[in-house]
């Protein structure tokens, strides 16, 4: 594991920096490595954890003069050992970032803005690339910061008044008799205040809808119906509020000739007669190139071959399915005189070596014979 770096060096501020220098410095870098601008960045995501713990430190007097004496080590002596992830971060900076968006200071009503809402795109992929993977790209319609405001809804001459309608409290209360209903204000939306002059790009709410590009990764194994999450790929929140995720839904199209089944993967291939009777080697296509499989003679129709581990890789990485190859012996029509002549001295070789034989029909119709008798002594 990498060491951490200095504290002071993340949010850029020398060490004598004061606590409105040490803010001023993380608000810029929570604004340019939040994940609703950086959505699936790795980098942006570990830069705005490690902002984030820098700030936490640096803004306490008491972890900052156990930093500054101790280092990391005397940090964690405060009982301090950073963030587990985005939930915690809103959660311990949500007036800090309420008041990054200008609202810190109006009254608001609520603690949290509303996160972004999920997205679901259906998404058709072929038999291959279900049983492959595939990656791919998607367009996807979603609301996205407002490039213009930074996501603020102010434009650079705005001023935010106190909603005069419910004087900072983001309520309004009506009497009716007895009863006293607090419902949220219609003028400013819950907010406490108003902005005067928004950003004419988003109309104030810091954020627009736009088309964008999203790399996706489709694993082996999916079928129709299956649904792979991206977090923070859905609708941007609001005020720095977590951007929703996106559900993509798999549709799986039928293959010409394949069938799945489980995580098998099901062919029917015809054969002659002469091939089910004295046996053939026969090239058979699969997902993953022809392979050649051994007809022994004497096969019977709807005889079942497989081919081990080329079906569809499960998903939870149990095991890989196979391919079954039924085979249908096809009756030849329209035969010529010299194919009829063939098969009636066949039919003959057949009957003769029968001769003598307590062949199917035999059994069949002596079986019978001895039931009727039976009845017969019975009914005497």
């Amino acid at each position: 594991m990498a060491p951490k770096r200095d504290y002071y060096e993340i949010l850029g501020v020398p060490r004598n920096a004061t606590e409105e220098e040490i803010k001023k410095a993380y608000r810029k870098l929570a604004l340019k490595y939040h994940p609703d601008r950086n959505p699936g960045n790795k980098e942006a995501e570990e830069r705005f954890k490690e902002a984030a713990e820098a700030y936490e430190v640096l803004r306490d007097p008491e972890k900052r003069r156990a930093y500054d004496l101790g280092g990391h080590e005397g940090v964690a002596g405060t009982g301090f050992t950073g963030f587990s992830g985005y939930e915690d971060i809103f959660r311990s900076f949500s007036d800090l970032f309420n008041e990054f968006f200008n609202f810190g200071s109006s009254g608001k009503h609520s603690e949290f803005y509303e996160p972004g809402a999920d997205i679901r795109y259906d998404l058709a992929i072929t038999f291959e690339e279900a049983a492959k993977g595939t990656e791919t790209e998607i367009e996807v319609n979603r609301m996205i910061i407002c490039p213009e405001c930074q996501g603020t809804g102010l434009s650079e001459k705005s001023k935010r008044i106190t909603c005069p309608t419910c004087r900072g409290t983001g309520q309004v209360v009506s009497s009716g008799g007895f009863f006293r209903i607090a419902t949220v204000c219609p003028q400013c939306n819950g907010e406490g205040v108003i902005i005067v002059d928004p950003c004419k790009r988003c109309k104030g709410e810091g954020r627009i809808r736009a088309k964008e590009r999203v790399k996706i990764k489709i694993p082996a194994g999916v079928d129709t119906g299956s649904r792979l999450r991206l977090r923070g790929e859905g609708d941007a929140g609001l005020k720095g509020a977590p951007a929703g995720d996106l559900y993509i839904v798999i549709h799986v199209e039928q293959h010409e000739i394949f069938q799945r089944r489980g995580d098998d993967v099901y062919l029917k291939i015809p054969i002659t007669i002469a091939q089910a009777a004295l046996g053939d080697q026969v090239e058979v296509p699969t997902l993953y190139g022809t392979k050649t499989i051994e007809i022994p003679p004497g096969t019977q129709n709807g005889n079942i071959f497989k081919l081990k581990g080329l079906g569809f890789p499960n998903l939870r990485g149990f095991s890989q399915g196979d391919q079954l190859i039924e085979v249908e012996v096809q009756i030849p029509t329209n035969l010529t005189p010299r194919q009829k002549e063939l098969l009636e001295e066949f039919d003959q070789i057949e009957r003769e070596k029968q001769k003598g034989a307590k062949g199917f029909f035999h059994r069949i119709f002596s079986k019978h014979k001895y039931q009727k008798q039976k009845h017969r002594s019975k009914q005497q």
